[in-house]
């Protein structure tokens, strides 16, 4: 479990637009990590977790794109039922909101990993690190 950076890119809604950061990031050897995206009609949100946050901040930057940096939470958690409940009861308890997080496991997977952006991931941390 550890806070990371994660980048908030906004994109024209168009084919190609998301290949364009991906190949350009490939280019320069950054890996992708955790990415979500969501859409508005004339634009897309991407957030993704990468490896050279610096790197790919500056890379977006001279291709003309917007993007903001966040922390979130990283949690390596194991893929059974109940287990985002107990991490959503620990996190309420402690009056830490959940503001979104996103996450992904292959079915068979026994870990998978969860992003979130709470309000205060320095508390986040502690509570979770506790629990």
């Amino acid at each position: 479990m550890e806070i990371a950076k994660q980048l908030a890119i906004f994109l024209d809604n168009e084919p190609g637009a998301l290949a364009r950061v991906c190949e350009a990031f490939s280019e320069k050897g950054i890996n992708i990590h955790a990415l979500s995206t969501s859409d508005t009609v004339d634009h897309s949100v991407v957030r993704m977790v990468v490896d050279d946050t610096q790197t790919a901040i500056w890379l977006l930057e001279e291709n003309g794109a917007m993007v903001v940096e966040d922390e979130v939470l990283l949690v390596d958690s194991t893929n059974k039922p109940g287990e985002l409940a107990e991490l959503a009861r620990a996190l309420g308890k402690a009056k830490v909101n959940i503001e979104y997080l996103y996450c992904a496991t292959a079915p068979k997977s026994r870990k998978g990993l969860l992003v979130l952006r709470v309000d205060d991931a320095s508390k986040a941390l502690e509570v979770l690190k506790d629990d």
